[in-house]
């Protein structure tokens, strides 16, 4: 497979595709739900929640926190997982402008 020309779009875009690729899994999804709901959760508490294993779930996990749209902190034995609240909102950023900047679309051909 080819290198990705990402050079050749604008920052705005690649951003948009980064935390797009970030979000298409349901799973991420769930996670981030569960975490916007209950403010931080550990491990064991997703796993609980989502039924998929522990491995998994941390897999997932660290997609999130390679983006930065969650961030956790070392609570003796767990860590413990939030949202990153400047990351979620520059998210929501980001795809409110790239959703802004084309009109309604009505009918297609």
């Amino acid at each position: 497979m080819g290198i990705t020309r990402s050079d050749i779009f604008t920052d705005e875009l690649n951003k948009a595709s980064t935390l797009a690729k970030a979000f298409a899994h349901p799973a991420r999804l769930k996670i981030i739900t569960e975490l916007i709901q209950t403010r931080a959760c550990i491990v064991s508490d997703l796993v609980d929640v989502i039924g998929l294993s522990q491995p998994t779930i941390s897999q997932h996990l660290k997609e999130l926190k390679t983006i930065g749209i969650i961030k956790g902190e070392i609570e003796g034995p767990r860590v413990c997982y939030c949202i990153n609240d400047a990351v979620w909102n520059e998210a929501r950023k980001v795809f409110q402008e790239l959703f802004d900047s084309y009109p309604d679309i009505t009918d297609c051909c």
